[in-house]
């Protein structure tokens, strides 16, 4: 067996998520947390995983409105908090709207909640 040596990383190159590798900035936070305030209501968080798992990416708010036991209005409602929040975008075609899921926000937020790998064992 050969003996290979390996890199030895700063820690700043070993860490991969930001809020483990220095605090969140004003801006970014207050960002982020409209994100998870959007996503903190069961009906919003349903909402976007109807659209996210919607064939062809996209969904049309007639097929958003059957799943649950709220009015059109209250539908409408939560998805415009979605897309305030930066997490969904939309289009209008025709009477229809139509909605995505921004992968880059679902990104920013899967990013940020990643567990650093542990540098020491914990007891």
């Amino acid at each position: 067996m050969s003996k290979q040596e390996l890199p030895v990383l700063a820690p700043a190159e070993a860490c991969c998520t930001p809020m483990a590798c220095e605090p969140l900035g004003e801006s970014d936070a207050a960002e982020l947390a409209r994100m998870f305030k959007a996503l903190s209501d069961p009906v919003r968080l349903r909402l976007l995983s109807l659209i996210a798992s919607h064939e062809g990416g996209e969904a049309c708010v007639c097929d958003l409105i059957g799943p649950f036991d709220v009015s059109q209005p209250t539908i409408s409602h939560h998805l415009k908090v979605l897309r305030e929040a930066g997490l969904v975008g939309s289009e209008r075609r025709g009477t229809w709207v139509y909605y995505w899921v921004l992968p880059v926000a679902l990104n920013r937020l899967s990013s940020l909640l990643q567990a650093p790998v542990p540098t020491r064992a914990h007891a």
